[in-house]
């Protein structure tokens, strides 16, 4: 159904988190499904598997006038050099449609699956994304850092990968990562960031870092699970056990704290139409100039299917 409140997020747009299929096909298909209910944004979760750049390159080409991002990618165990290549490769097949996202990632996943230190992780995101900007704007750089050295001695430009310059942004909710985030990148992609955090917390601090200096007010892109369903408790129940997996770690019980609840799945966005879109409206009245929704299959193919729908009704063009 058609909401009589439909400009209930104006000036915000609204995209999903595709749940990755076990082939690239289906996975294009369903972008091509999002942006028929008229969502503006897919966004790629990099995990061990799928190479998320090249999956977003994938479905943008195959699907002209939807934004693709990466939410998103570690800095550890990556270089710049190697990132910048391929998100000025995913931009040039997507006509400037590739929106890049980086994350700090968390001690486990970093010291087990690459076997490398988990070592100041805030002076590496700096140094990282102080290279990358100057890699994906001028196609070279000469940065010899603590951590980093990016000094190409060829050119490091794709042609069309800078046409405009890919968008650089973290997935930062804590104090020091929302520091760096507001001088150097464009924005942030908090994850089970309430409204409360965001308002009182996340938006504050990385505005006055992004003022402090001299760039432009940054984009909040928050990252929210939700689903349209009649049937609210089963639903929550799946919610529960699905995203109990980020309890585990500090940062996001700091978050999930601060948005005035105790478990990840208390922050789902459960209901009927009137409910989500309710709280789409809250997320805006916070600060976030974009919402993403995630674990829209919960509820199974039918909530998913009114769930985009829905989303789709309340997206307007930026």
């Amino acid at each position: 159904m058609r909401l009589p409140h439909v400009s209930v997020a104006r000036g915000m747009t609204i995209g999903v988190a595709l749940p990755v299929q076990n082939r690239i096909d289906p996975t294009v298909q369903l972008a091509r499904e999002a942006h028929e209910f008229g969502l503006r944004s897919a966004w790629f979760g990099q995990t061990f598997g799928y190479d998320s750049p090249s999956l977003a390159a994938i479905v943008g080409r195959e699907v002209p006038g939807l934004h693709v991002g990466t939410a998103a990618i570690p800095v550890f165990g990556r270089h710049p050099l190697l990132v910048s290549s391929q998100a000025q490769t995913a931009q040039a097949a997507t006509g400037g449609r590739y929106h890049l996202g980086l994350a700090l990632g968390t001690k486990h996943l970093t010291e087990t699956g690459f076997g490398i230190p988990y070592e100041r992780p805030i002076a590496r995101l700096r140094e990282f994304l102080t290279a990358l900007r100057l890699l994906t704007e001028t196609g070279g750089a000469d940065f010899h850092g603590e951590l980093l050295t990016a000094a190409p001695p060829l050119p490091a430009s794709v042609p069309g990968g800078a046409e405009p310059p890919v968008p650089l942004l973290v997935a930062a909710m804590a104090p020091q990562a929302l520091r760096v985030s507001g001088e150097l990148a464009d924005g942030i992609l908090p994850l089970l960031a309430g409204p409360r955090a965001l308002a009182e917390h996340i938006v504050p601090a990385v505005t006055s870092a992004a003022e402090a200096a001299g760039r432009p007010a940054p984009r909040i892109v928050a990252f929210v699970p939700g689903v349209v369903t009649a049937d609210v408790e089963a639903v929550r129940e799946a919610a529960t056990e699905s995203l109990a997996f980020y309890e585990q770690f500090p940062s996001y019980q700091r978050v999930i704290g601060l948005s005035g609840a105790t478990r990840a799945a208390d922050l789902a966005v459960i209901g009927d139409e009137e409910t989500v879109a309710a709280e789409v409206r809250r997320y805006r009245d916070a600060g976030a100039t974009e919402v993403a929704f995630t674990a829209t299959d919960l509820g199974g193919e039918e909530d998913r299917r009114r769930t985009w729908k829905l989303l789709g009704e309340l997206a307007v063009t930026p």
